[in-house]
């Protein structure tokens, strides 16, 4: 229970990459605010994690909207105290090629990410440093630097945006104890089994390329390794990408 004590909220937590995550951490001992645009789903995901033993609060929040956002923080330090772990996961992607992506689609992506992330981290900062410290992990994709951005240029703006703001968070709050890190998981994520069965030829040549051979685990591959890197024994690492994808991307 090495996350006793502490306090993570989680967007996007309500199926995915976030549900495993937000079980991850509550698997530890982590109180748990699940936050979502749709509340039976977080309800439904709170109610799983507290019949396992777990502590989890449900909350809706549209990660576009300012005033959602402060709620949801004011909210959650409320119920638990403070907050230890941020995860910026929700997010809407503009997908498809340049001409493909219309102004209200780029402009939803970069709303629900880059501009959802920046509010959170500048809401939880003080917050974090009152308690000595906190771990935001802020979520990027190998999108952004594939070869060829046929098709990603959109998405990839998205998410190499979010990996500049983890350098500039980890840099200008490392003093107050607070580490910044971004992760570009592959996880059986319902965004990826739609992107499959969409792109079944694509996406047969995408899996051959994971030295793993295979798609990351919601909780076992991505939610445990993420409790991991908010741990102490991780405590110097900060700024960084974390490709959890078995090896396929090469971000140096």
């Amino acid at each position: 229970m090495g996350m006793a004590g502490k306090v993570a909220l989680v967007t996007g937590a309500g199926q995915g990459v976030g549900l495993g995550i937000a079980q991850a951490f509550a698997a530890e001992g982590a109180s748990v605010v699940l936050a979502g645009r749709t509340l039976a789903k977080v309800e439904a995901a709170a109610a799983a994690i507290t019949a396992a033993g777990g502590t989890a609060l449900a909350m809706t929040a549209n990660v576009r909207d300012a005033a959602d956002l402060a709620r949801l923080v004011e909210a959650a330090a409320a119920r638990f105290g403070g907050i230890d772990v941020l995860v910026n996961n929700a997010q809407e992607v503009p997908m498809g090629k340049l001409e493909e992506v219309s102004d209200e689609a780029f402009l939803a992506g970069f709303e629900s990410g880059p501009l959802a992330s920046f509010r959170l981290m500048k809401l939880v900062r003080p917050l974090m440093a009152a308690r000595g410290g906190g771990t935001i992990i802020n979520l990027a994709s190998s999108a952004g630097i594939r070869w060829d951005m046929a098709g990603y240029g959109a998405y990839g703006a998205v998410k190499q945006a979010i990996r500049a703001l983890t350098r500039a968070a980890a840099s200008e709050w490392g003093a107050e104890g607070i580490r910044v890190l971004t992760i570009a998981p592959h996880a059986e994520s319902p965004g990826l089994k739609w992107w499959v069965a969409n792109n079944p030829e694509e996406a047969a040549a995408f899996f051959r390329t994971i030295p793993l051979g295979r798609i990351g685990r919601l909780e076992e591959d991505i939610g445990r390794a993420v409790v991991a890197l908010c741990g102490a024994d991780l405590g110097y690492l900060t700024g960084a990408t974390i490709p959890l994808d078995g090896g396929q991307a090469n971000f140096d």
